[in-house]
């Protein structure tokens, strides 16, 4: 049965760095993929000033080309909170979306747009019908999961499911790269290492026994078949 998948991140780029081989595995098994950013106005963020139309268009085009549907929201860097508003919003793109399965931000992180979105996140997934006008249905995901982030960003995370990515590392490696070069404004080159990326999905990997491959904490405990 073909799932949606949704991963939700602040910004464009939180969920290609998190989890692009899970999204990709799910994209090579024919499951619908959505990326969800709450941030979609950059005009206060500083390394796109002037550029702020071009990263979203570009970003969307490029998820695209990955078999990803990208989506963002209206929210701006420091600008968002979690109240009402906000929930409400939030609520309504997870009503449109209906994930089977929902990968969110870790809560702890030194990033305090991280931390606003993984709360709203875990409120919206899990109470969304609550917060939705009538003529909106809601179905929350049978599975979710938080995602790290990585260095420099998430605080504690503590894993209990592993994927491993290692016959999509290639490509998760370059959506990644493309990525950093249009939010960089340069052109793209493959032999620019992603260091961060790399030594997390090989920590990870070398966790598990893979070669690369990321990790999740479960948001609820889910049965699963061993034999």
């Amino acid at each position: 049965m073909v799932k949606t998948v949704l991963g939700i991140g602040a910004h464009y780029d939180d969920c290609v760095f998190g989890i692009p081989g899970i999204l990709l595995q799910a994209v090579r098994k024919n499951h619908r993929v959505v990326i969800l950013s709450l941030i979609g106005d950059y005009t206060n963020w500083r390394p796109v000033r002037g550029r702020e139309k071009e990263l979203i268009r570009g970003t969307v085009e490029l998820c695209a080309e990955f078999g990803v549907e990208k989506q963002f929201l209206d929210f701006s860097e420091m600008k968002f909170d979690v109240e009402v508003n906000a929930k409400r919003k939030v609520a309504e793109a997870i009503a449109r979306i209906q994930p089977d399965v929902a990968f969110m931000l870790w809560p702890h992180d030194r990033h305090s747009d991280h931390e606003v979105t993984s709360r709203l996140s875990s409120i919206t997934l899990r109470h969304g019908d609550r917060l939705l006008r009538p003529a909106l249905q809601f179905k929350p995901p049978a599975q979710t999961f938080w995602y790290d982030n990585g260095p420099r960003h998430t605080i504690g995370f503590e894993p209990n499911t592993f994927v491993d990515i290692t016959d999509e590392w290639p490509k998760a490696l370059e959506w990644l790269g493309r990525l950093m070069a249009l939010s960089g404004n340069v052109p793209y080159d493959p032999q620019q290492p992603q260091r961060a990326k790399e030594a997390l999905a090989q920590y990870r990997g070398q966790t598990c026994g893979v070669r690369y491959a990321e990790a999740l904490c479960s948001f609820n405990t889910y049965p699963q078949e061993i034999l």
